[in-house]
């Protein structure tokens, strides 16, 4: 079978860009079993309650759920088991340093197949206050308005006031 070229999205974690403040993102491979890229090929992985911690200096992927292979025997793997995380070692380094000053954590925006390869897109993110989410919807909502109305007079339906 030949090698796929590009990027093909599998999943993507929408609530964790509403949740968190995202100040910087990391591309990481993932440690997997045969059947559960089988299984993500199939698109069936659900990203919503998955966070990265260390263990042992290392870093590893929890509460990622990918659907057990429908075809899979009892070879097929543990839906919800913890993951390890290939980075660089300096990336490592960087990313528990931010950890370990507090209010960080590291969230998977995204999970997707880069040139055959499974990667998973994670965020160094901050929490946010439920005022900034209120905020932010409401900004998104007047940007999406804005938007509407100079598409409309850009074609001449509205005349200008």
């Amino acid at each position: 079978m030949a090698r796929e070229n590009g990027r093909k999205l599998i999943a993507s974690n929408k609530k964790a860009r509403h949740d968190y403040t995202v100040l910087k993102t990391y591309e990481a491979g993932i440690v997997l079993a045969g059947t559960e890229v089988k299984s993500l090929r199939e698109g069936r992985v659900s990203l919503v309650d998955a966070f990265a911690q260390e263990h042992d200096g290392e870093l590893m992927l929890h509460g990622l759920h990918i659907a057990e292979y429908g075809f899979g025997t009892w070879t097929n793997h543990a839906p919800r088991r913890t993951r390890k995380l290939l980075l660089n070692r300096v990336e490592i380094a960087r990313i528990l340093e931010k950890l370990r000053e507090g209010g960080f954590t590291l969230v998977p925006l995204s999970m997707y197949f880069a040139n055959g390869w499974a990667k998973v897109e994670l965020g160094l993110a901050k929490g946010k206050k439920s005022y900034d989410k209120r905020q932010a919807l409401a900004e998104r909502d007047a940007n999406r308005e804005i938007a509407r109305e100079l598409g409309r007079r850009l074609k001449g339906r509205t005349p200008a006031r």
